[in-house]
């Protein structure tokens, strides 16, 4: 399995010949090495509806023909768009074919904004546990710290963690630290930080936080083989 960070929240996910992406995020991404004419998924996965996270996935799904998985109101949302979508919710999990994702919890908003200024519900936010060739890999999305990161790490051990560092939406670097040691996984990365003037913090720093020192910085494009 080859996971990769393309900035923001982006990450991508290459396992048993398909290529999956997590809130592709490049249009608007001046952190992404992507080009979008050049990114063909065949699987996305969304953690919850905020532009910054939805990002290009009409876009792409519509071009690859592409499966989108994500909650239930915010697949709702997509499908009448025309998007191929799979539903689920927070504590389901379903086996696909290339692996196994389930949902978690996580505490923050969800929503889209349209032009006319409306907000539309997009269902609960949601951290992704994605399982395949034996493996573990969490992606937090957007999330405050919460206690239960103990319970998700226990149930199910984790091998690679994307974390949100940034702070003002999100958690900042030191509760970031702290999800860090409830959640117990082997490696640390952080995500969300520095896209946007209110997100700017050091990842280094960050991981010299961590009490396991099992941190690493990903640049945009970077991968880790697991």
């Amino acid at each position: 399995m080859k996971v990769s960070y393309h900035g923001h929240s982006v990450i991508q996910i290459q396992v048993n010949g398909k290529n999956i992406i997590i809130d592709p995020f490049i249009t608007g991404n001046q952190l992404t090495d992507l080009k979008l004419e050049d990114v063909n998924p065949d699987v996305i996965i969304l953690t919850h509806g905020h532009s910054d996270h939805v990002g290009d996935t009409v876009e792409l799904a519509k071009r690859n023909n592409a499966l989108v998985i994500a909650n239930h109101e915010l697949s709702t949302f997509l499908g009448w768009q025309g998007v191929n979508t799979y539903a689920m919710h927070i504590g389901g999990a379903h086996e696909f074919e290339f692996g196994k994702v389930k949902l978690t919890q996580a505490f923050h908003g969800s929503s889209y904004i349209t032009e006319n200024n409306e907000i539309i519900y997009c269902g609960m936010p949601a951290g992704i546990l994605f399982m395949a060739e034996g493996k573990t890999v969490y992606h937090a999305g957007d999330t405050a710290l919460f206690s239960d990161m103990k319970l998700i790490g226990e149930r199910h051990p984790i091998d690679l963690a994307f974390l949100p560092i940034g702070d003002n939406f999100t958690m900042g670097p030191e509760d970031a630290a702290y999800a860090a040691k409830l959640l117990g996984a082997k490696t640390i990365v952080p995500i969300h930080y520095n896209t946007f003037p209110p997100i700017k913090q050091d990842p280094k720093q960050f991981i010299e936080m961590l009490e396991n020192k099992n941190g690493k910085v990903l640049e945009s494009g970077d991968f880790i083989e697991l």
